[in-house]
């Protein structure tokens, strides 16, 4: 059984508009040579993963604190962006499911009146509309564009997706173990990527909801919806924007399930089947009241077809062990 579905609503939740007939193509036929060019190498080690925090969702999956080793490997220190989700696009022809499928998730309040009116909505979440025509170069539907959004998190992009633009690079994804080993940026047991206060000395560090969810955005962090990839100050890594912005997708299928909390796991990867895949991180749509889910520590998940306004992904990479 999946998670709750609140935070990344899944195409299963609604009935879809009628499918559009567009070829998929495969993005493996034309990869390029991989390169680790901009990647950051972390180096492997130890750390304490999840969390027991009063704030955390039991049915998450959050706890119980474990031992976990990871090897050394290399990930993007942003998301991909537009312009590179473009470039991967113009190389292969490749088209996205909320492109085939015909719809994908938008948040209610981008939405001008008439594309509000009659969308489907999920049960539970009724600020989710699924938008006919949305997709990742018209994030909020028809008549959108992400021609001034180069430089933001690509969105509306499925787990699978998310694979096909990484086999074309040569990469793949995180497993979550990695991600939060990074995302921590080695601090040891911490909220979020900078220490334990969102705001330090008043500072904002990260792009979330602030105001009243889901009513009124401030935009007091400088962002309504997404934010630049490289927006705020980078963790200990060097890595941007792992707390907000958009959730980003993982290689694991998704469990509660953790193992021997007293024995160290090196390098797990999650089962081997399941339905839902990882997601983590939280997105511009998180807020304290409803889904304070941007603390390192937080995961949910989401089917793999599945695709939002708020949802995009970073790439990792096996270290060269002959080269390292």
């Amino acid at each position: 059984m999946g998670p709750p579905s609140c935070c990344a609503p899944s195409r299963g939740a609604v009935v879809a508009p009628p499918i559009i007939g567009l070829p998929a193509v495969v993005a493996a036929r034309r990869a390029r040579p991989a390169s680790s060019e901009g990647m950051v190498v972390v180096a492997g080690g130890e750390f304490l993963m999840g969390s027991e925090d009063r704030d955390g969702f039991p049915s998450d999956g959050e706890g119980p604190v474990r031992r976990v080793r990871v090897e050394s490997f290399l990930v993007d220190p942003y998301a991909v962006t537009n312009s590179r989700f473009a470039a991967f696009v113009d190389a292969t022809g490749y088209v996205t499911e909320a492109e085939r499928i015909g719809w994908s998730y938008v948040f209610a309040g981008f939405l001008p009146a008439a594309l509000r009116r009659g969308a489907p909505r999920p049960a539970r979440t009724l600020w989710w509309c699924g938008v006919t025509g949305a997709s990742w170069h018209r994030p909020e539907g028809p008549g959108s564009s992400v021609v001034d959004r180069q430089d933001h998190p690509v969105v509306h992009v499925s787990w699978n997706d998310a694979t096909a633009y990484c086999r074309w690079s040569g990469t793949r994804l995180p497993s979550e173990a990695e991600w939060e080993y990074a995302a921590r940026g080695g601090l040891e047991r911490r909220r979020y990527p900078w220490g334990d206060e969102l705001d330090p000395a008043g500072e904002y560090r990260c792009n979330i909801w602030r105001g009243t969810f889901p009513t009124k955005n401030t935009a007091a962090d400088g962002y309504r919806g997404t934010a630049p990839v490289d927006a705020y100050q980078p963790n200990g890594f060097g890595l941007y924007n792992m707390s907000g912005n958009v959730w980003e997708w993982c290689a694991d299928w998704w469990t509660t399930d953790h193992g021997d909390p007293g024995s160290v796991a090196v390098d797990p990867t999650g089962p081997p089947t399941g339905r839902d895949k990882v997601i983590r991180g939280g997105s511009h749509l998180c807020h304290d009241s409803y889904c304070n889910r941007y603390r390192v520590a937080a995961r949910t998940a989401n089917s793999i077809d599945s695709s939002s306004g708020h949802a995009g992904f970073r790439c990792a990479r096996d270290l060269d062990r002959s080269t390292a």
